[in-house]
């Protein structure tokens, strides 16, 4: 369109045209005046040129100003959108099944475990029984048949999020965390084949989109174009941006697949390789000798996965300080990160991705993380950055995350360290937790952690590495261990009961009034349930699709029949507690106090308070009714969030309501007198 009203101006005022404009892109330049539109005869030129000059002139301005106002951020500014959002992750192998054309093939899955594809595989169908086996299974040379669930594709896809956009607006979520889009054999993509591109089934034309990689040269970017795949993520992208939804991606810069060109390239070509010096190889082979003696670092010893190799400074002992060996690995990654945060280079971002969740962030040097940071918010400050910052030593003690929360590398983390105790004290799990240790571990993982980052963290409750929460409250082991059947024959696998249905629903108003960002893993909000992975990455249960009862033990053993369908009334309570927290900013903003907490009574509240609105969010965990007294920063009215027609009053500062057993409620006082 920039042309044709160029060659239109061009034909009346060449001369002036000739000296002031560019003919690209000619209304994005900054340099533009608007006295040099004065010299324009206007009255001569068509009306719709005229909207056009005027339109094209002041959005410069605009962005203009816009450039001004991003470039004053501070390298440490959190982006306001991720402190108020609420998070949605999805598996895209397991989220819907929209284009069954591109369904994986047995050569879309090689190169990853298993080594060996089965003779007969299909993909599975998406309403099976989950411990029930695939006639395939039959053929694999595994010695365990369960290993097999890892070789399972569904065909989830692009076109399948696509057509549930207006599923996941009703639900209220305004930003999705996909797990790796990158082009992977495996079913989690976490060992890509190439960064640069989405994974060629996730797209409608897997084999014309393998040409045109392959006409690629990996390590020049000029050389990237667009596969049909590529193209149908940014038309994601639009349409999220179109319904106020914001886009972040999953990248492990630790490791590649051993499917990875790069690293393809270093075991054709050895020492000679060009990418030689990206990966941590511990001998190449010697040619003159019959053996290979190739062999290099797998992420925790998986063969699957090469690490990149590192320059660490000091102990080797997390979080490193130090950075990525290899400047053209360093650089490759940038050039992948601005292409999905600024598709057309052009220097607005509002068309590309809003952020990263880096995997397992605290095993890559800290300065790289520096570095990283300042290479994406120069290209879009707003973007989100989040790291997965967990583990200091499996299973009893999480990392203490501050190192990464300085304002010099990531904006959050995955919340854990709040789920952990969180779990804790909601499901008495691994045993009980008294309401005053519950407050002073929430304490603990407030401290020494500056506001804006603390209403940014991605507090979740499940996602692809734990049991989804329903299991998780239902079994009462030590978090994430022996949180599957493989690992613990007693691990209950069925449909948890009510009473951890009750417990759940604490914990998510508990989840949604504290200080941070909520997380849904896909499906809990409809009531998926499944242990530890991969049975917490089951295939999301959708209301047109018919499932067969889940029946099969992966032991032999007796279970009782579970339904498989939608927990609506579950998915309503999720869609209140949302439109709640959107609607409250005092459970954004608001700050907390600790009003109550009885161990005797087994009683909890705390209030935030922000302006003119102070909210109680008060808990019973006890076996039996309770009536709490509340110390309050407001008199008056205090409504309840849940049931707007139940309405209590606070009098001299104390706020008194009777609670169920195992129950939990919030309240809410917006009336501006204080006592």
């Amino acid at each position: 369109m920039n042309r044709y009203f160029f060659e239109t101006l061009k034909t009346k005022r060449s001369n002036i045209l000739k000296d002031d404009l560019k003919f690209k892109n000619v209304w994005s330049k900054k340099s533009y005046k608007l006295n040099k539109l004065k010299k324009l005869n206007l009255m001569n030129l068509k009306p719709i040129v005229l909207l056009f000059i005027f339109t094209s002139f002041f959005a410069c301005q605009n962005n203009q100003k816009k450039e001004v106002a991003n470039q004053e951020k501070p390298l440490s500014y959190v982006p306001e959108w991720s402190r108020n959002v609420i998070w949605y992750q999805i598996f895209p192998e397991r989220f819907r099944n929209g284009d069954t054309t591109n369904d994986p093939t047995r050569e879309d899955i090689y190169g990853t475990y298993p080594d060996s594809i089965p003779a007969g595989w299909h993909i599975t169908p998406w309403g099976q029984d989950w411990y029930k086996p695939d006639d395939w299974f039959a053929n694999s040379i595994l010695p365990d048949k369960w290993n097999n669930l890892q070789a399972r594709r569904y065909g989830g896809d692009l076109q399948g999020v696509l057509d549930e956009l207006d599923y996941l607006q009703d639900l209220g979520i305004t930003a999705i965390y996909f797990n790796p889009l990158n082009d992977s054999p495996s079913l989690h993509k976490y060992d890509p084949r190439h960064w640069r591109h989405i994974d060629v089934n996730f797209g409608p034309s897997p084999e014309k989109d393998k040409e045109i990689i392959a006409s690629e040269n990996p390590i020049d970017p000029k050389s990237w174009k667009w596969t049909n795949a590529d193209k149908l993520f940014l038309k994601v992208i639009e349409e999220c941006h179109k319904r106020g939804i914001k886009i972040v991606m999953d990248y492990s810069f630790n490791h590649t697949g051993n499917m990875f060109w790069a690293f393809k390239d270093v075991i054709k070509n050895g020492k000679n390789s060009k990418m030689a010096d990206w990966y941590e190889i511990e001998h190449f082979d010697n040619p003159e000798t019959p053996e290979n003696e190739f062999s290099y670092k797998g992420w925790a010893g998986v063969k699957y996965l090469p690490e990149l190799k590192k320059d660490i400074i000091g102990k080797h002992e997390m979080p490193f300080e130090g950075n990525l060996h290899s400047e053209s690995a360093k650089q490759h990654i940038y050039h992948v990160v601005a292409r999905w945060l600024d598709p057309n280079g052009d220097g607005d971002f509002t068309d590309g991705v809003d952020g990263y969740r880096l995997d397992v962030a605290a095993e890559v040097p800290m300065g790289f993380w520096r570095d990283f940071r300042k290479e994406v918010k120069k290209i879009n400050p707003e973007a989100y950055l989040v790291g997965e910052i967990w583990w200091k030593s499996w299973p009893d003690e999480l990392m203490f995350p501050h190192h990464f929360l300085q304002g010099d590398m990531f904006d959050a983390i995955m919340n854990y360290r709040w789920f952990r105790p969180t779990r804790h004290f909601f499901a008495d799990a691994p045993d009980e937790m008294k309401p005053s240790e519950f407050v002073a571990e929430l304490k603990d993982k407030l401290r020494d952690i500056d506001t804006a980052r603390l209403q940014a963290m991605m507090n979740l409750v499940a996602s692809h590495d734990v049991p989804r929460i329903s299991t998780s409250l239902y079994n009462k082991n030590k978090y994430k261990y022996h949180s599957k059947p493989y690992d613990n024959p007693d691990y209950k696998i069925d449909k948890p009961d009510s009473a951890t249905l009750a417990i759940q629903k604490m914990l998510l108003i508990h989840q949604y009034t504290f200080i941070g960002s909520p997380h849904i893993w896909y499906g809990d909000e409809v009531g998926m349930w499944g242990a530890d992975d991969p049975d917490t990455r089951k295939p999301m249960i959708w209301q047109d699709i018919k499932y067969e009862d889940e029946t099969t033990h992966p032991f032999d053993k007796y279970r009782k029949p579970d339904k498989v369908e939608q927990d609506t009334g579950l998915l309503n309570f999720y869609k209140k507690l949302i439109q709640i927290r959107k609607t409250n900013p005092a459970l954004v903003y608001g700050k907390i106090i600790f009003s109550l907490a009885d161990d005797e009574n087994k009683t909890l509240a705390y209030n935030r308070i922000y302006k003119n609105d102070e909210i109680v969010a008060a808990f019973n965990k006890s076996d039996n009714k309770k009536i709490l007294s509340i110390p309050v920063q407001k008199n008056g009215n205090y409504k309840n969030a849940l049931n707007e027609s139940e309405v209590f009053k606070a009098e001299k500062g104390i706020l008194q309501i009777q609670l169920d057993k195992k129950s939990a409620i919030i309240l809410i006082n917006s009336s501006s007198e204080t006592i």
